[in-house]
């Protein structure tokens, strides 16, 4: 096994979890990030988990990043549950309908979808970021809007039916907020903002049907992406100032085992959550270094 892999399956040490044994979850954009550490912890959790990504074993990767849906899925199921990998590109009708004919097929049955996908951050330059919008390159909007906001809605119209059958479910979706404070980036402002306001609506719409949809909003979170921006690992990260009070890429997941497998969930709906908030609600804490790939 090459060595990345190697490192790659390596198990992150998760808290107790609550059971999710028989769920059947979707985890998009999951082959590395705030994605897989969501679908390692339902895979800890017990549950099925659909991982889904652009990046393949022995195909591309996403701006040369490490990880694949295969990687990802392997280790859900290291981690005890069941890992199925799917590669989509979430912006194209054709690959999101045969994603969910294949959910249909092996399962009949979704019990949640966690809208993690995003490519708003691809192609930027250093210092991009916060440029002033009207310096921006227009590209930018494709990937906070088709590949980020849009995504997030294609995946939820075909989620949806196969929550109807059971009369419940959860819809997630990752996103940042600030109490609205301004993020920082006009394109990353409005795009997270009208995230948040279809989870929103989605929610109102879903609560007599007993499905809940809602935002869960991580801090700064060490993904492969920020880590090589810093040019650091887990093993050194908090001697980066800009690094400290970060957050594993894990602290989600566990933070939606628990939204999960709460019976009041429901209660939740339409609502807007930090994952601190939830630690303190559901009573868990971040893990400590995680370990994950760290080299293309």
């Amino acid at each position: 096994m090459p060595m990345m892999e190697a490192i790659g399956q390596a198990a992150m040490q998760f808290p107790r979890l609550p059971s999710l044994e028989g769920k059947v979850a979707l985890v998009t954009g999951a082959s590395r990030g705030t994605g897989k550490g969501i679908a390692l912890a339902l895979g800890a959790a017990g549950a099925t988990v659909y991982v889904t990504g652009r990046s393949i074993r022995g195909g591309q990767r996403t701006e040369g990043l490490p990880g694949t849906v295969e990687m990802t899925a392997e280790e859900v199921t290291n981690h005890g549950g069941y890992g199925i990998a799917v590669k989509c590109d979430h912006t194209v009708l054709g690959d999101v309908e045969r994603l969910f004919e294949k959910i249909t097929k092996s399962h009949d049955r979704l019990d949640l979808l966690v809208n993690n996908v995003w490519g708003g951050f691809e192609q930027f330059e250093p210092n991009e970021f916060s440029a002033p919008f009207w310096e921006l390159p227009f590209r930018h909007w494709h990937g906070m809007f088709t590949v980020g906001l849009r995504s997030q809605l294609l995946a939820s119209h075909f989620a949806v039916p196969l929550m109807l059958k059971r009369k419940s479910g959860v819809i997630v979706h990752v996103t940042a907020w600030d109490d609205f404070h301004y993020l920082g980036n006009l394109y990353y402002d409005v795009a997270k903002m009208a995230l948040n306001r279809m989870s929103f609506a989605i929610g109102l719409e879903l609560k007599e049907h007993g499905i809940a949809s809602l935002a869960l909003a991580p801090g700064q979170v060490r993904t492969e992406r920020v880590m090589a921006m810093y040019a650091t690992t887990e093993r050194d990260y908090h001697k980066e100032p800009s690094l400290r009070g970060s957050e594993s890429t894990a602290y989600a997941g566990i933070a939606v085992a628990h939204l999960a497998a709460d019976n009041k969930v429901l209660e939740k709906t339409s609502g807007i959550y930090r994952v601190a908030q939830l630690a303190e609600e559901y009573g868990f804490e971040d893990i400590g270094s995680v370990v994950g790939p760290t080299a293309a």
